[in-house]
């Protein structure tokens, strides 16, 4: 028994020695990054590109609202979509175990036991016999073409692109809250300013009302201070309606139940950074959490090609199997053993083309993905470009519009030493009164929109990039 164990042992050596030295062989394309078009500087930046860049700053540093940076934190911890894209990469993480797992044997154990009742030439007939089974197989396919390990490296890739989707979750989560709170306190001004206009229209429409009872105004001038009542009126619960569905908003993102939201700074606090770099475009690639899943993806789909280029060539394979089977449980291992030990090859020789069809839609999945990668990042430089030069247009913008807030002011002082002098109605005041409102929310506006630019130019340039979770220490 020894001595035919040994020549099995020889035999299955000298299969598996040529075998396994020829496993470093790996088929199919070695990974090459797609040559990209990067622009040398971001359109809308002035100067030449330099390293430093806004994303290089934590969220927190770039917005110094007290309340602010607390409602990101929480939003962090528990929000929904935090914890939904932890979970996506506990399971690519896992699919990428199941992959490796092909590295190494399997070994299976079969048992049974069953108890038959025999008849026929048997003596004594009709009696009954125990049968006890045990039987050890195992079985390993050797990656002689890399076809397991191109698994493995799309598995692998898999996992980090999840990963960074997770942390493109969580960039995408700060710049949503961020910008859902800014235009929580942008509606809290527009409040502010529709309730002290209407209580001002209020005060002229009693005035002009108690005036015509006393026959000393016109029908004309209150009805017209009514009418302007009434339209700014209207707009203070409809302003109320739209912060309530701002809070309840945010509060989905932060994962907790509809409620009040706690606020800071008003509007016009709100923290600009005077100057807001860049960087280098090159360093856009390595920073932006979707470009690096975007060439995750990329990696596991050359990866495919290789798997596809793989299932061309024969698989071979290793197999061992040992068992036993008595009538008494006792003798199971003193009596009838057995065990074999074989190797195998699985060769394609004739599948009408389908390999080589498989093959060539992995080529084709590779050249879309390719595509599609070179298509985001050059939507990123666009991006980039696009929200800097907001952030410096709406400066601009705003300067302007506080220049026509403080005109509308004076218009509306001089209206009313006009009209208190008896050189022109009321009508006038009304008119100037309206401008200034208008122009107080245009103001307003553009304040938001450069807070919005500010949380827009951050998320594009893939900001708090060196961070862990983004969770201030």
């Amino acid at each position: 028994m020894a001595h035919r164990l040994a020549g099995t042992a020889r035999v299955a050596a000298a299969i598996l020695v040529p075998l396994v030295a020829i496993t470093g062989c790996t088929v199919g394309p070695a990974y090459r990054r797609p040559t990209l078009d990067v622009p040398e500087t971001t359109r809308g930046e002035d100067g030449p590109a330099q390293a430093a860049s806004l994303a290089d700053q934590a969220w927190w540093d770039v917005f110094k609202d007290e309340a602010l940076v607390a409602l990101v934190q929480e939003s962090l911890r528990k929000g929904y979509d935090v914890r939904i894209a932890a979970w996506r990469v506990e399971e690519a993480r896992a699919l990428a175990g199941v992959a490796r797992a092909d590295y190494y044997p399997q070994i299976q154990l079969d048992a049974g036991w069953s108890r038959a009742r025999l008849s026929g030439q048997v003596s004594p007939p009709g009696r009954t016999a125990d049968l006890a089974t045990v039987d050890l197989g195992i079985s390993w396919e050797i990656d002689v073409w890399g076809r397991i390990r191109r698994l493995s490296e799309a598995a692998k890739a898999r996992y980090l692109s999840s990963e960074e989707a997770r942390r493109g979750v969580l960039l995408s989560l700060v710049s949503n809250v961020a910008r859902a709170y800014f235009e929580l306190r942008a509606l809290d001004r527009r409040l502010e300013i529709a309730t002290r206009t209407r209580d001002a229209f209020q005060g002229s429409f009693d005035l002009f009302n108690r005036r015509l009872e006393g026959g000393a105004a016109s029908g004309l001038e209150t009805a017209a201070a009514e009418a302007a009542l009434a339209s700014v009126s209207a707009g203070v619960p409809n302003i109320e309606r739209q912060i309530t569905a701002k809070e309840n908003e945010l509060a989905l993102l932060l994962g907790r139940p509809p409620g009040p939201i706690e606020r800071g700074q008003v509007l016009e606090e709100q923290y600009l950074p005077p100057e807001v770099p860049s960087g280098l475009p090159s360093d856009l690639l390595e920073r932006r959490p979707d470009l690096r899943e975007a060439e995750q993806e990329l990696i596991a789909a050359n990866a495919d090609v290789g798997v596809a280029t793989a299932d061309l060539f024969p698989r071979f394979s290793l197999t061992a199997d040992a068992g036993a089977a008595s009538s008494e449980l006792s003798n199971l291992f003193s009596h009838g053993r057995a065990w074999s030990v074989g190797a195998g090859v699985l060769a394609p020789i004739f599948q009408g083309k389908r390999l080589r069809h498989e093959q060539e839609a992995a080529r084709a999945r590779w050249e879309q993905t390719a595509a599609t990668y070179e298509q985001r990042v050059a939507g990123a430089f666009g991006e980039v470009s696009t929200a800097l030069a907001a952030y410096g247009k709406l400066a601009d913008v705003e300067r302007e519009l506080a220049r026509a807030v403080d005109a509308d002011r004076r218009a509306v002082s001089l209206s009313n030493e006009r009209y208190v002098a008896g050189l022109s109605d009321y009508l006038d005041v009304l008119v100037a009164q309206q401008q200034q409102l208008n122009a107080e929310i245009s103001l307003s506006q553009a304040r938001l929109d450069r807070l919005t630019a500010l949380v827009d130019l951050y998320k594009s340039l893939g900001g708090g990039w060196k961070l862990g979770d983004g969770e201030p220490r």
